[in-house]
Order: C-alpha cells, then structure tokens, then sequence
C-alpha cells in the first residue's frame, strides 16, 4: 500500500458558488434532486417517497451504483432528514424543495428501468455504468433529456452537466462538491489509482490478499481522519459489505474493524448505513467470530450516534442481537451493546420494539444481578419515557425495585444513583398507578432522606418524584390504595422480587 504521506492525500478544487455545496446524502438516488419528502425503506437506503411508489407499483427494483438492491417490503418517513435539508435549504438561501408528484418519478422510473436493461444486454455499457452511477448515457441528446426529467430546479439539483461520456458518480460525489467545469470532475472523482488498488486487493481470489489488504487498510484508517472520509466510498462499503461475513476469521476480524475505524467519522455514518452494510454486521453478531463480534457491536453502537440513523437501524432487526450481546462472554461487546441500545431507545419506535421484546424483564433481571447497573440503567431510563415501556415497568415491579436499589445505597457511583432516581422519575408520571405503587413502597420518606444528602442533581431528581407524590388531584381524594394495588392480577404475578 505505499507509506508515503502524499498516498491517499486527494485535493478538491472548488468553484465559486452563492450557494453552499449539498451533501450527497440530501439526494435521492432516483430523482437525482434534493428530496422534499424523504422515506427510509427496509434496506436501510433513503428515497423520495413517490419514486419509492413509483418502483413498487412498476415492480422494480433499481441496482443502485455501489451494487447493492434497496429492500421496498417497509417505507419509513425520515422526519429527521427532512428537517435537517429544510435547515440546510434555510441557510443556504435556496428554496426548499417540492415533492415530486408520481407521473414525474413513473417516468424516471421509466428511464431507469430501460437503462439497466441495455446495461444487461451489453456488457461493455454494463462495465462502463460502474463508473458513470445509476444511469447510463448514450449521446449528449440523451443526457439533457434525462437531466431536464430529474431536475426540479437549477438550485435544487446537482445533477452532473459534465458531458456524455465522463458524468461524475452521483453517489460517489464527495459532500463539499458544487458545480464545476469538466476539468474539475477529474480531481473531484474519488475513483483514484490508490483507491482501484485497494478494491482490487480487497476483490482478490487469493485469501492471504484479502487478508493482507484489509489490515493495511485497517491501519490507514485507525487515526487519519480524512482518510476515513475520502476512502468510504460506494465501491469500498460494498466489497467490504461481503468481506465482514468471511469464513476466515483473520479477513473477518479485520473487516469489521475497518468498518469501526470508518464509522467513527461523522460524515461517514448516514453513508455507511445507506449502504446496506447493517444486514450483514447484524449476522456478524450473532454468530461471527467473537472479536468480530466485539468490533460489531462497536460499529452498532457508533452508527446509531447519528439520529437519521436510529429508526433504519432499528428496522433492519438489530435490537434482538442486542439485547442477546448484553450476555456476552466478552465485557467489550456487552458494554458496547449496551450503549448502542441505549443511543437506539432514544427514538420511539425503538422503545415500543424493544417493550414488545421483552427487554423490560431481562434488563431488570441484570440489574438484579448487578450486571452493568449504571448503563442497563440509561435504557431503561429511556424505556420508562414511553407510555409502553412504563406500563411494563409498572407491570413489572419497577417502583419497589428502584426504592429497594436507594434503600440499599449498593451504588458503584453517584451517577448510576442518579440514573436509577431518573428511572423513577420516568414512572412517576404514571398518574395514579404510580402513586398507588410508590405508596405501597414507602418511597416518600426514602425520597425525603435523598434530598438532604445526596448531590445536588439526585437532590433535584429526588425532589421533582416528591412533588409528584404530593400533587394531589381530584379524582385521588376518594381513592382506595388498597383496592387499587389489588386490582390487577397481572401486578403481583410479574412483580420482580427485591432479594
């Protein structure tokens, strides 16, 4: 691979622009434009949403140019995409983009679909698609009509105006791309003489290549940072997509490794999810070798950091490998799993897939063990937001566990203290129920010694649970505690014991 430090340097040449260059990731794959109305689909891969329709209705299913196939079966809104374009469009002085309607994206559908078809029936055409993304181009009177079909608006596309025969890879266009002349493209194009080597080697027949590529390639990317970005593109995340679920365990490992090592830039990871790499780190953790395992629960855990990635990777099944790591032999795959659920359950629908999980019991079950208390600790924290994760938890015995854990004072820390205050705090807003539960535990007095003597963040969280209990409402004036703690069966046969 060379050490010489000008080796992976790539220089960009930008252009004068009014405007902000647009991230790639802002672009669906199909329209080629901004997209107004952005839908995560089961692959992980994020579309407009009438070219998603338009796909599904006309039953095809585009290659995309890094040679992976979008899974249609699940359409997910991307409310957060769509809000950070909105912003971006906001400061950028560019107005924001308007949904394509159906007949528009049927028609690029259209093109798309006759254009991999003449990519199949010509090899040559088929070779030449790799480098010239999702669309191949027969004559300049082609590429303007195309270009004219997918562009909502000067401002609003950035589709190539290069020419015929050179246009740049759009989703291989580095993010701080903006129009440029022909002679630019050349030193924007990522697909450089070192890059063509890697993915040769990578590509390799012969395992001991593979091998010694990935753990040069590891090495590159284990603290330069733009080398990171610069090397996580299309072709390198798809070579490395089957090399992560190898038979060899040297290969495997080191893949997964780079995979880490790429995710840890932040530009990295919305691209690295979109990519469909997710299904195969997902199998890599639940029956890879077990350092592989350990760096896949890393990768998990640092691609859910980013929030347009949480919902895809939810969605795509990572929760139940997750939650089945936290029992892992190895400490790093516990705690890394663990972080990576917690960074998960900060979206909605991730707590009620995990409630309908049964994580509720086995994340109390670890706590009951003492088994990584403080972090168990944060998802539950998160759980405890939603109204199913507390009807578990109140279903669960959560209320006298938590009073029982403050009682004991049995704290690694005071911040594994705070959490479980915060848990409570969580479940106090159960109404009744909780007051009812909080009062069967004597918690009020417990609460009142906390506030005199812990810091002063247990203090606030301790108070703000007293106040609770002490709102009184109409409809408690007549209540009867007793009956009502008796009142549901479920309670008493699912209450986790405090021994």
């Amino acid at each position: 691979m060379g050490t010489s430090k000008q080796r992976w340097r790539i220089s960009f040449h930008k252009s004068p622009s009014k405007h902000s260059p647009i991230p790639i990731e802002f672009v669906c794959p199909i329209s080629g434009s901004l997209m107004a109305d952005p839908v995560i689909v089961s692959s992980g891969h994020t579309f407009e949403r009438h070219c998603v329709h338009a796909c599904k209705s006309l039953s095809f299913t585009p290659v995309l140019p890094d040679g992976s196939v979008p899974d249609f079966s699940t359409i997910i809104p991307n409310l957060a995409l769509k809000s950070t374009i909105l912003n971006f469009c906001r400061s950028s002085l560019l107005d924001p983009p308007k949904p394509i309607n159906f007949l528009t994206a049927e028609n690029l559908v259209f093109t798309l679909m006759a254009t991999q078809k003449a990519q199949n029936l010509n090899p040559l055409a088929k070779d030449a698609a790799r480098f010239s993304g999702i669309r191949f181009v027969q004559s300049e009177t082609e590429l303007n009509r195309v270009a004219s079909q997918i562009s909502t608006s000067s401002e609003e596309s950035v589709t190539p105006r290069s020419g015929p025969t050179t246009p740049l890879p759009l989703s291989d266009r580095p993010s701080c791309y903006s129009s440029s002349s022909a002679s630019d493209i050349d030193t924007l194009n990522p697909n450089s003489i070192e890059e063509d080597e890697l993915v040769m080697k990578l590509k390799s027949s012969h395992t001991w290549e593979q091998e010694e590529a990935v753990i040069s390639f590891r090495k590159l990317t284990r603290t330069r940072e733009e080398t990171r970005f610069q090397l996580c593109t299309p072709r390198i995340l798809s070579t490395l997509r089957a090399l992560i679920t190898s038979k060899y365990a040297s290969v495997q490992v080191n893949s997964v490794a780079v995979l880490v090592n790429l995710s840890l830039e932040n530009r990295n990871k919305v691209k690295i999810v979109r990519s469909g790499i997710v299904p195969p780190l997902i199998d890599v953790l639940k029956s890879g070798f077990q350092e592989s395992q350990e760096h896949a629960a890393g990768a998990l855990f640092s691609l859910a950091l980013d929030d347009q990635n949480k919902t895809a990777i939810g969605v795509l099944g990572a929760l139940p490998p997750l939650l089945h790591a936290l029992r892992s032999e190895s400490e790093r795959t516990r705690h890394d799993s663990a972080l990576a659920l917690y960074h998960l359950s900060l979206v909605q629908s991730n707590r009620a897939k995990l409630v309908k999980l049964g994580a509720v019991q086995a994340l109390f079950g670890m706590v009951k063990t003492g088994h990584m208390t403080g972090r168990i600790l944060l998802i539950l924290c998160n759980l405890a937001a939603s109204s199913e994760g507390r009807a578990a938890m109140l279903d669960g015995g959560a209320v006298e566990w938590f009073v029982c854990m403050l009682r004991r004072g049995e704290f690694d820390s005071e911040s594994t203290r705070e959490n479980c205050l915060a848990a409570l705090y969580g479940l106090s807003h159960g109404g009744l129920r909780f007051k009812g539960l909080a009062k069967e535990a004597a918690a009020e007095d417990l609460l009142i010694q906390v506030e005199e003597m812990g810091s002063e963040r247990v203090k606030d969280k301790a108070r703000k649970i007293l106040e609770v209990l002490r709102q009184k409402d109409e409809e408690e004036e007549e209540v009867d505690w007793e009956k009502l703690l008796n009142s549901d069966d479920d309670i008493s046969q699912t209450r986790i014991s405090s021994s």
